[in-house]
């Protein structure tokens, strides 16, 4: 194998992890994993907000963080 070769696929593994860990990332920052239950106050009196209504929110949430995102 060229030394070319070589430097290229350990280029590409490294920019291919950079590239998953940051949209896991922003996945995960998107998807709350778990907060938005407690914050919710599920069990509290209902206060919490019926399916349909977190669901919009959701959406509109992940709207906005691809948006700052496409921006770089």
């Amino acid at each position: 194998m060229n030394l070319d070769r070589i430097i290229n696929m350990i280029i590409r593994q490294i920019t291919r992890r950079a590239v998953n860990g940051g949209i896991n990332a922003g996945m995960n920052a998107v998807s709350g994993k778990g907060q938005k239950q407690a914050r919710n106050g599920n069990g509290q009196g209902g206060q919490s907000r019926p399916q349909g209504q977190n669901s919009a929110k959701q959406a509109k949430q992940a709207m906005r963080v691809m948006r700052r995102m496409n921006k770089f």
